[in-house]
């Protein structure tokens, strides 16, 4: 593992097809907002599905943040 993606953990998310632009939108702020995500990447695809990429720090916490739950 590189040093970039070490200090990083990743999280897929799809959200389907038919949820509009606002409704993803806020889905992701909650994410962002309560579980320290943000954005590393989006695909859209011709079905209208999304895949979204989440990023986050790492911590040595010992209790775990909330992963994202859609």
């Amino acid at each position: 593992m590189s040093t970039a993606t070490a200090e990083y953990e990743y999280e897929p998310v799809r959200i389907p097809p038919g949820t509009d632009r606002g409704t993803a939108a806020v889905q992701l702020s909650l994410h962002a907002e309560y579980g320290g995500w943000e954005l590393s990447t989006v695909r859209l695809h011709a079905d209208g599905t999304r895949h979204v990429r989440l990023r986050r720090r790492r911590t040595r916490a010992q209790v775990p943040l909330p992963r994202p739950a859609l």
